[in-house]
């Protein structure tokens, strides 16, 4: 790993990275699980050759490489190769708080928001067991993400999952959630393809009261849906080999999202809850201006008239997070709106910025003033994970 010296841009402002990631050790479950639990939570076995995670006996949730793409020592693999390891050839950074806080410190990131792998970016991938072996699994996750908050010294911020399949229990776990310190929470995008009320149903207004009430901003992840989820994502041609599937389906997640505002903003959801806030995470700004335009357009012209506009509420209570784009972020964050748009670096996904994201940054950065760039590259974050940058240093 080499890392340069903090680039000037960035030398007053405390740099939150609004999405990363955490890689599951394969004892996460079975190291915390208690009696007859520790048979069926996600444990990894070998089948046929092949390393695999499972839950509950002989249900497979796929392969047991770490979706971590940066080398024991510290260097990034690029393309398909993160696939071949083991978890004990994977960076140290993407699952212990001590040494992920070193790359930081090395790194300039002052804080970093901290999503989930395994269990699906909106923890949908347990459908197929039972709903109380499910919450055993999601509270796990949670307790465990909580030890990795305080490991860190608060300096990472997991996203609390939700057990969205049953109300009574989500309230009861985000609450407890809160409870141990952590700052908002990750869900599934797509409730509606499981034959729950889609997010726009009153069905849903517990949740989301409860999260107007104490703050706590709600994320939908690229990929947190059924329909989306896929690795690769759908649509590519099938002559594609697995790296130029990566890039498409690396490509194409950003589309989910796209439709889920659109969804949100049609259903008017947000104008009964004026209090939410949202975050669309790794998915990008460049596209939303566009959203924005068509979706007030074509509400117009089927006339499903809106008391607020899709802009005005994405201004009020949506943000975005933004990591590759450098030609045109100064321009679309302006449009977008300077308050409403977080930086990222995808941490150790593939395709993260790694190592130098801040000199990858520094360019495009620098045409923002001072007060503007402190607000995409930390404040905006602080305010919306309530993070006391100030206490970051």
């Amino acid at each position: 790993m080499t890392l340069h010296s903090k680039p000037e841009t960035f030398s007053d402002i405390a740099v939150i990275d609004a999405d990363t990631h955490y890689a599951e050790p394969y004892d996460l479950w079975t190291s915390r699980a208690t009696g007859s639990w520790k048979e069926r939570v996600p444990q990894v076995k070998e089948v046929d050759g092949q390393l695999s995670w499972f839950m509950d006996g002989d249900v497979r949730m796929g392969p047991a490489f770490a979706s971590c793409t940066i080398r024991k020592d510290g260097t990034k693999a690029y393309g398909m190769e993160l696939t071949t390891w083991k978890f004990e050839e994977i960076f140290d950074g993407a699952w212990d708080a001590k040494a992920r806080v070193a790359y930081m410190d090395e790194a300039g990131i002052s804080a970093q928001i901290c999503y989930p792998n395994l269990l699906g970016f909106g923890n949908q991938k347990g459908m197929n067991v039972d709903p109380e072996l499910r919450l055993v699994i999601t509270k796990i996750y949670n307790d465990a993400l909580a030890e990795f908050q305080a490991d860190s010294g608060s300096r990472i911020y997991p996203m609390a999952m939700v057990p969205w399949w049953d109300m009574k229990q989500a309230l009861a776990e985000v609450e407890r959630c809160r409870a141990m310190g952590l700052r908002g929470i990750n869900t599934h995008s797509q409730p509606h393809n499981n034959g729950f009320p889609d997010l726009g149903d009153e069905h849903w207004n517990p949740l989301w009261e409860f999260c107007e009430d104490t703050g706590m901003p709600i994320n939908f992840h690229i990929g947190g849906g059924f329909s989306n989820a896929e690795w690769f994502g759908e649509g590519h041609w099938p002559s594609f080999t697995p790296t130029e599937k990566l890039a498409y389906g690396s490509s194409s997640l950003f589309f989910a999202n796209f439709q889920l505002f659109a969804n949100i903003f049609i259903s008017r959801w947000l104008e009964r809850h004026p209090k939410l806030k949202l975050v669309s995470v790794e998915s990008g700004v460049g596209w939303i201006p566009f959203m924005l335009e068509a979706v007030e357009f074509q509400m117009r012209e089927a006339r499903s008239d809106y008391q607020i506009s899709p802009s005005e509420i994405f201004a009020r209570q949506i943000y975005a997070c933004s990591w590759f784009e450098r030609k045109h972020l100064f321009a679309d964050a302006h449009k977008v709106g300077v308050d409403n748009v977080m930086f990222q670096t995808d941490f150790p996904h593939p395709v993260c910025l790694y190592p130098d994201a801040l000199e990858y940054m520094a360019q495009a950065a620098g045409q923002f003033t001072q007060e503007e760039r402190a607000k995409v590259f930390g404040g905006n974050a602080s305010r919306v994970y309530n993070i006391d940058a100030d206490a970051l240093g």
